[in-house]
């Protein structure tokens, strides 16, 4: 079998050819995974459905393939992705909202992979500051979300051939509709899930691909850099899912004056300095209240409620607790 069908779909010309139906797409990505697709095909294909412009069926069908060949992960409240890219954004402060929603009692699983991420800034980098341990693969990160609550889980550590498809930018030099895949995979099947954009459009994409995939809660916003962030100081609209059912949520602006995320501190050590308090930034500290609460309306808090707990967590939140420690921890 080839991808030789799925390419003659998508490609045979204005007003013949058309996109690929759930089903399809979830045999073809099948057989990428299989690694007995020609690899010319493969880029053929991936470039056909950017030209086109993918659709919520095709990203559906390409998750359902790739998700049965996932190994076992631990059980989590809330999906977290991150797989944006780029320099210029400022410095993953969307890691300490996680951290805080972790703190609400919610398990919380990071996970992904980010190209061209200036130094200091990425967000492997950061993990440590922002007081998350990666794991080394789905067993450490069971033991550590029993242990913290938390953990970011390396894509190459559950799925190292969607990381080699990612990676096909690098040699075609431009994006593919795997950015999406990953972004709306939720590896580990949480009823709850926020995934951030870089380009609008793809706010309703991914909320119609996440329902396709039956997901119950959803929340999807335009933030930092492409990662689920949100700027304190703009009206930010919510693409979400509650009970698998669409709709959209616009939150108010939480500060007066419009500013950059990247006008944020951008030393690294600030992530660490303002969870301890040490570091006093109205806007950094709105930008992880304001990321906070809109995660916890994912989990099923109304938006009033979800900003009153962000505080309160933001507020109680262990300033002297040991961050931990170091990246990957051994299971014992």
């Amino acid at each position: 079998m080839t991808l030789a069908p799925y390419i003659h779909a998508m490609g045979r010309g204005p007003g013949r050819a058309r996109n690929l139906g759930m089903a399809e797409a979830e045999v073809a990505m099948r057989l990428i995974l299989s690694g007995k697709a020609d690899p010319h095909a493969i880029g053929a294909l991936l470039m056909l459905m950017r030209y086109r412009g993918e659709t919520p069926a095709e990203i559906a069908g390409f998750a359902r393939a790739l998700r049965a060949t996932l190994p076992a992960l631990p059980q989590v409240d809330l999906d977290w992705p991150s797989y944006a890219a780029g320099r210029t954004r400022g410095l993953p402060w969307f890691l300490l909202a996680a951290r805080l929603v972790a703190q609400s009692g919610a398990r919380v699983l990071l996970h992904g992979w980010n190209s061209h991420q200036s130094d200091g800034a990425d967000v492997r980098s950061s993990l440590m500051l922002a007081g998350i341990a990666q794991a080394s693969g789905p067993q450490d990160a069971a033991y550590l979300l029993d242990r913290d609550g938390i953990a970011y889980l390396p894509l190459e550590s559950f799925a190292p051939r969607a990381l080699e498809l990612l990676r096909l930018r690098e040699v075609l030099g431009l994006r593919s509709c795997v950015n999406t895949l990953c972004r709306v995979l939720n590896p580990a099947q949480a009823l709850a899930a926020v995934q951030g954009v870089f380009h609008p459009p793809y706010r309703a994409l991914q909320q119609a691909a996440g329902a396709e995939l039956g997901q119950p809660d959803l929340c999807i916003l335009k933030g930092g850099g492409g990662e689920f962030e949100r700027n304190p100081t703009k009206d930010i609209t919510l693409f979400r899912l509650r009970a698998g059912a669409p709709l959209e949520t616009v939150l108010p602006p939480l500060m007066p004056e419009a500013r950059k995320l990247a006008d944020a501190t951008r030393a690294p050590e600030a992530l660490q300095t303002l969870w301890q308090g040490t570091l006093q930034d109205e806007f950094a500290q709105s930008i992880v209240t304001g990321t906070a609460a809109a995660a916890l309306i994912a989990l099923g808090r109304a938006p009033d409620d979800a900003a009153n707990q962000a505080q309160a967590l933001w507020t109680k939140r262990p300033r002297t607790q040991a961050t931990p420690m170091q990246q990957g921890a051994n299971v014992p």
